[in-house]
């Protein structure tokens, strides 16, 4: 039990540290939160979360570790990520200034069900995640350790990411800091989705690294 808990702690501060790294699950619920508001960030929020779960099954099933390996299982999580970071981020720079609050909202209707799938995707389809998550477990996590154990590891990993982005979401979703980025209008949505795209193109950059 000592040992059990000695590893978890240390697990969770090395994810928790890497969580607030900047990122594109960062800038995803950024986006969401100051043009949709904070229903949409914290839904967002919940998908990133979630994501992690994916991630976790995986790589208890082993599949992590063929899908580092493998040349061809990598590209295709790469591109596939790249290509959706790059069609979200040309699809943001040309939205309509995001609304001051109290104004109508911007056009296109952002579901609670949207919003979760823009954040499982943005994180499920980043290979850079993956091998994080990954490296993560293969390092400090012992192979000794119950799987039923390293699942509620995977899951406190989970509520700990969506914590934290329930954060970024409130602060960006104050009324001050909100309406002071919305001012910008349309240059908001060209400078995120710059960043978006940004993100894509790096992620395509991104080479497999194996784990230990």
């Amino acid at each position: 039990m000592t040992s059990h808990l000695a590893e978890y702690l240390t697990l969770m501060a090395v994810f928790a540290v890497a969580a607030v790294a900047p990122g594109p699950d960062f800038a995803m619920v950024v986006r969401q939160s100051v043009v949709f508001g904070r229903r949409a960030g914290l839904f967002t929020s919940l998908g990133i979360g979630s994501a992690i779960l994916l991630h976790a099954s995986y790589t208890l099933a082993g599949l992590g570790f063929l899908v580092a390996h493998s040349i061809v299982a990598f590209s295709v999580l790469k591109w596939a990520g790249c290509a959706y970071l790059v069609y979200v981020g040309v699809k943001t720079w040309a939205a309509p200034a995001p609304a001051m609050d109290g104004e109508a909202a911007p056009a296109g209707v952002m579901t609670d069900r949207r919003a979760f799938a823009l954040g499982f995707l943005t994180n499920a389809l980043n290979p850079k995640a993956m091998l994080f998550f990954l490296s993560l477990f293969s390092t400090l996590v012992s192979t000794e350790t119950p799987l039923a154990v390293q699942g509620f590891y995977a899951l406190s990993m989970g509520t700990l990411l969506v914590c934290w982005f329930a954060l970024v979401t409130m602060f960006f979703t104050g009324r001050a800091v909100r309406d002071g980025l919305v001012r910008f209008g349309r240059w908001f949505n060209r400078v995120t989705g710059a960043l978006l795209i940004c993100l894509g193109i790096r992620l395509a950059l991104q080479r497999a690294v194996a784990a230990p």
